[in-house]
């Protein structure tokens, strides 16, 4: 399986690279003059080979044959890691990130994006660019292989999660031998684990046969799924009790796909919205309040996404009524704000700047400290 993603990176040098003494990927001659393909073809050549990687196809890493109706030209000179001029130009214009996993690949498609949020400020000139492609399922020694040839081809960085060492240990010698930067995001952290808790590691990906999939963190997971979604948007308060967690706040808080990821994690989440003029449950007053957050939000921001939500469903701006309108918006705000002050012991989290991870982390950290009964400073601050 093969995922690509497009962003934004600085190019730290304007000059293409020297060549590295590697081993080239090309037996071609260079002596004899061949046809040059039109301009592009060389990002057209890289996204075929990407489609054969995914496919399991054997990679053909000389160039093939021109049709007689495209122009001829001098050959491409090409250097010893076996990529030509045209496709150095193309590498100019931006770098690839090959991440290799022996599982989903979500370790390592996560790793690599949260170390790309790093260099969010090249957005703004968008000076060069980065394209990261995700093979997933690697699970033998030769389609390894396969891809790291590639990668020595696309001038790649490679970044692999490979549980099996004699896997990872091949990932780390094919890129040395073909000269392709590496980086191993589990191997290190995987050690350190081991030796602190000094037990060996299993060296199976998750999902590999001989693992218990159906585990009880397995049923728990599904169970809380089922039970968020029942008790989707304030339905059967009754059930309110079971809950591990109750989000709270007024609509378009995000509490509904906030409740999905927690769920996600195996806790039953129910919300409840606030609307002036509606009574709330009185289950939600009966309840532990320790397992109760209130969500509150900027007051434009919140008119802005009702707006945004109301054209999605093809209401009009004038049937809005009090929805939209910043007044109410205002009013709705404060009258959640008072709710939450006469419960001094629901922790009052902005979401206004928040992912919904960033606000899942909030809770969560809030959750396991309140279970384990570690000191807190005044609860009732804003998060």
């Amino acid at each position: 399986m093969l995922a690509a993603t497009r962003f934004s990176l600085p190019n730290p040098s304007p000059s293409p690279p020297e060549p590295k003494p590697t081993i080239s990927l090309s037996s071609e001659p260079p002596s004899k003059p061949q046809p040059r393909k039109l301009k592009g073809s060389a990002k057209l050549n890289l996204w075929s080979r990407a489609r054969s990687i995914r496919s399991g196809r054997k990679l053909d890493f000389h160039d093939k044959p021109v049709h007689a109706a495209e122009p001829v030209a001098e050959a491409p000179v090409r250097t010893g890691d076996g990529l030509s001029d045209s496709e150095r130009e193309d590498d100019k214009e931006g770098k690839t990130i090959y991440m290799v996993s022996d599982g989903t690949g979500w370790t390592a498609e996560h790793s690599v994006s949260a170390a790309l949020g790093q260099f969010d400020h090249c957005l703004v000139d968008h000076g060069c660019s980065v394209c990261t492609h995700l093979f997933s399922g690697v699970d033998d020694i030769e389609r390894l292989i396969e891809v790291v040839r590639q990668a020595a081809k696309e001038n790649a960085l490679l970044v692999y999660t490979l549980a099996d060492p004699s896997m990872a240990d091949a990932a780390r010698k094919a890129c040395q031998l073909w000269g392709v930067p590496c980086t191993d995001v589990l191997g290190p952290i995987t050690e350190a684990i081991s030796s602190h808790l000094g037990v060996s590691p299993s060296g199976l990906p998750r999902g590999a046969g001989g693992r218990i999939l159906l585990s009880e963190d397995y049923f728990q997971r599904i169970e809380a799924i089922e039970f968020t979604i029942k008790q989707d948007d304030g339905a059967l308060p009754q059930n309110l009790r079971k809950a591990d967690i109750v989000l709270t706040g007024v609509s378009r808080t995000g509490k509904t796909p906030l409740s999905i990821y927690l769920a996600q994690k195996g806790y039953k989440v129910a919300n409840v919205p606030i609307v002036m003029g509606v009574e709330l449950p009185k289950a939600l007053f009966e309840i532990d309040p320790h397992k109760v957050f209130g969500l509150t939000i900027d007051p434009v921001v919140l008119q802005t996404i009702r707006k945004s939500r109301a054209k999605t469903l093809g209401i009009a701006e004038q049937d809005l009524h009090n929805y939209a309108q910043m007044g109410y918006v205002k009013k709705e705000l404060e009258h959640a704000g008072k709710i939450f002050a006469q419960n001094p012991s629901w922790p009052v989290i902005e979401v206004t700047s928040k992912a919904i991870e960033e606000t899942a982390a909030v809770i969560l950290r809030l959750y396991s400290d309140r279970k384990q009964k570690r000191s807190l400073p005044s609860i009732s601050k804003r998060y």
